[in-house]
């Protein structure tokens, strides 16, 4: 017979983490499917975030988080960043940096040391910014850009990465409806070739697109099943004190306000 259970991408076991003296995540243990889309749901304040950042090894915590199967922390530093890539909320760069050198950046985890990028990193380069449809600012400054179009480039260097994973907060921010569905297209497309992808999303009806989703509360998981379960549709109802409601539309399940 043949086992129909998904390997895990990442597997995190009592997680408990604080911001000064507040902790902010209360024993959390959980999996997330490799292969899949994730996305976590939840309130303001319930650390969405917080859980997101430190998957991705950029808060201390107690308890332990394993990625593919090894120790994120003892993992080195370069094969980490190989194995999983990140974009977060508000993030920075350079604004005299060109588009095209941000969205390299993804590629320096591959680099040797001062060595230049190789012909697979400038093609993985463009690829990337091809996908957000940066490609064609490949030699305006960031600074020159709005928030939605900054969005798309950092989107265009954390999928350089090529990553086996990947981690996004809040990355819809600042983008359009229509661009909105690019990046939908654009992680389908990821899951096709086998990337497991994790988002914390405001955006209840996009995050219902996807496989599976966490829902969080007073940081603590209170539902973690896939999107098209009624249970996770009632508490879904539930963390948002029954002011959305889950309805089908047109082979899709929205959030509507009650």
């Amino acid at each position: 017979m043949i086992n129909a259970t998904p390997s895990i991408a990442i597997q995190a076991s009592r997680i408990r983490a604080s911001i000064g003296n507040i902790e902010i995540l209360h024993d959390i243990t959980l999996g997330l499917p490799q292969g899949r889309w994730t996305s976590i749901v939840g309130p303001n304040g319930a650390g969405k975030s917080t859980l997101l950042k430190v998957l991705a090894g950029l808060l201390p915590h107690t308890g332990s988080v394993q990625l593919l199967g090894h120790d994120l922390h003892s993992l080195p530093h370069r094969e980490r960043a190989r194995q999983l890539a990140w974009l977060g909320q508000n993030e920075s760069s350079g604004d005299d940096l060109t588009v095209w050198d941000v969205a390299l950046l993804g590629r320096l985890p591959h680099q040797a040391w001062l060595a230049g990028p190789s012909p697979q990193d400038l093609a993985a380069t463009e690829t990337a910014l091809r996908s957000t449809q940066a490609w064609d600012w490949r030699q305006r400054s960031l600074g020159q850009l709005s928030g939605g179009e900054r969005q798309r480039v950092l989107l265009a260097r954390a999928l350089a990465v090529q990553a086996q994973v990947l981690l996004m907060d809040e990355p819809l921010a600042n983008l359009d409806p229509p661009h909105q569905a690019d990046w939908l297209c654009m992680v389908r497309c990821l899951l096709e070739i086998g990337v497991t992808v994790v988002s914390v999303l405001h955006e209840i009806s996009m995050a219902l697109h996807a496989d599976d989703m966490v829902i969080m509360a007073a940081g603590r998981v209170t539902h973690q099943g896939a999107c098209a379960d009624a249970a996770t549709h009632r508490a879904l109802e539930a963390v948002f004190d029954h002011r959305l409601t889950i309805h089908p539309l047109a082979g899709q399940w929205v959030a509507l306000p009650n």
